[in-house]
């Protein structure tokens, strides 16, 4: 009877899953590869602060002119707040007001762009320019900075250039050091400076603050760079390059010395910027076309979250295609591995550390975890505290590899720290147990196991098109929980047991 509603229930979900994913396929039009030349970004900021039942007011500046990009839609999510729009100095921005409001408040901008060639914006003219505010002595300072900069150049572009180079090395000129001041300028400042300069000549110049669209990312940097107006338009420089152009992937959001967002009322202020690649053209007309035919069904799918949520979502749903993984390996393979999920979070970690850092330093963590609890095990401590300790020694273990790596140049960054700490120390445990009672042939072979399957795992879930069906084709959990509910049934032999008993079942078939 068991079996039989085991059956039951796992054929209810493959068909449940299967079901939503033909008709997500065939009548919504979802594709099952990326795209990978697709030129869409989606781009969230989510506004954040605690209001104490007072008004509360914020504004946030909009994307406006770009050359690379242009606005395809935009959405506000304010919820019960007012909201009104404006627009001066050629740039953009929207205004949040509410009379009283209390407690946490989100407040959300997403907007969808696209990469477009060699875009021409609209030339928008430049306002009169005013007289830099310079005292004495910054004044004689950005005058002999000034006639030195235009002696040594030929054209607009080596005017920028040279006045870049001489602001990114204040120490080699003292007029530079004077005008950016003792403490480190930021490139803001320097741009500002160089904004001033040029008024002195009477050429019009501006700051622009924008965004690097060059990956997916939960918190997209934000860029800086200058805008010289030169004969009859705008032309574009990147101060980090003496003046170079720059990179296709900036977009720009609003120009001036503001900040991005301002918020009246309220406390603990923050802000959090995504972006994620709109993969492909098709699904954002399945996004339209299904808003439209069923917009029940939208409303309780991923993509109707915020972009943040979307991103770790892309992660979170990859770990049960990993389980199933390691359920095929342990009980159809016969593949020993320290714990069920293990072999999986170090997959995850390798996706930022890659394979062979990441094999490297996870048997480095075991190997100096392992002496230490050897070393402890002479201490007689009870099973908690030993634990406890371990779990300490391997954070330290951990800290200690950042330090190190990062000192030596090694291109690992953060990643280190993604190994999952407590699962490392349950490892160790485990693996000094397994020693102990069964040898270390036995604890090694483990451990080799676990490496492999994470290994396995890991190119699977690298795939970016894995990737994209896991996240817009998420019914198929219902069929991988399907698939497991059957596995778990299995009884019988594995691979690996086969072929240790194949000399016994050749001269069982030989009688």
């Amino acid at each position: 009877m068991k079996k039989i509603q085991l059956l039951i229930l796992s054929g209810m979900l493959i068909l449940l899953g299967s079901g939503i994913f033909i008709f997500k396929y065939h009548f919504l039009n979802f594709p099952l590869t990326p795209d990978k030349t697709s030129n869409l970004w989606d781009i969230e900021i989510r506004l954040s602060v605690d209001a104490d039942n007072t008004s509360l007011k914020a504004s946030l500046f909009l994307p406006g002119e770009s050359e690379n990009f242009t606005i395809i839609s935009e959405q506000f999510l304010s919820g019960k707040y007012g909201l009104i729009t404006t627009k001066k100095n050629n740039n953009r921005k929207a205004v949040w007001s509410i009379r009283k409001i209390k407690g946490k408040q989100d407040l959300y901008y997403r907007v969808l762009v696209q990469k477009t060639a060699n875009k021409k914006p609209g030339q928008l003219k430049p306002g009169e320019i005013s007289a830099p505010s310079f005292d004495e002595p910054y004044l004689s300072a950005a005058n002999r900075l000034w006639n030195n900069i235009y002696e040594h150049s030929a054209d607009l572009n080596t005017v920028i250039g040279n006045l870049f180079k001489h602001l990114n090395s204040p120490g080699i000129d003292e007029n530079v050091a004077l005008l950016l001041g003792k403490k480190p300028a930021s490139t803001t400042q320097k741009i500002e400076t160089a904004v001033k300069l040029l008024a002195l000549a009477g050429i019009p110049a501006q700051l622009v603050h924008g965004f690097d669209l060059k990956k997916e990312t939960l918190q997209v940097e934000m860029v800086s760079w200058l805008e010289v107006y030169y004969q009859k338009k705008w032309k574009s420089y990147n101060p980090d390059n003496s003046g170079g152009d720059i990179p296709e992937s900036y977009i720009a959001w609003w120009r001036g010395s503001e900040p991005l967002y301002k918020i009246w009322g309220g406390k603990n202020r923050h802000t959090q910027i995504t972006a994620q690649k709109n993969e492909t053209e098709a699904i954002q007309n399945a996004i339209v076309q299904n808003k439209l035919t069923s917009p029940h069904f939208f409303k309780f799918s991923l993509l109707n979250l915020p972009i943040q949520n979307q991103i770790i979502y892309r992660v979170i749903l990859l770990i049960p295609l990993g389980a199933l993984l390691v359920v095929i390996f342990r009980n159809i393979i016969g593949i020993k591995t320290f714990g069920t999920f293990m072999p999986v979070l170090i997959a995850l970690s390798f996706r930022e550390t890659q394979l062979l850092w990441g094999i490297i330093l996870f048997s480095l963590i075991i190997a100096i975890g392992l002496a230490i609890r050897f070393y402890l095990e002479n201490l007689k401590l009870l099973v908690v505290p030993r634990l406890s300790a371990i779990l300490i020694a391997v954070i330290i273990i951990i800290a200690g590899l950042n330090i190190f790596t990062y000192n030596m140049g090694l291109p690992l960054g953060l990643s280190v720290s993604l190994f999952p700490i407590v699962i490392l120390a349950m490892a160790i445990e485990r693996m000094s147990i397994v020693w102990d009672e069964r040898g270390p042939g036995e604890a090694l072979s483990q451990g080799l196991g676990t490496l492999f399957v994470s290994a396995v795992i890991y190119y699977v879930i690298k795939n970016q098109i894995v990737e994209h069906i896991m996240f817009f084709f998420p019914e198929l959990l219902f069929i991988l929980f399907g698939i497991t509910l059957l596995l778990g049934r299995y009884s019988g032999f594995r691979l690996i047991e086969l072929y240790r008993f194949k000399e016994f079942i050749r001269k069982t078939n030989n009688v």
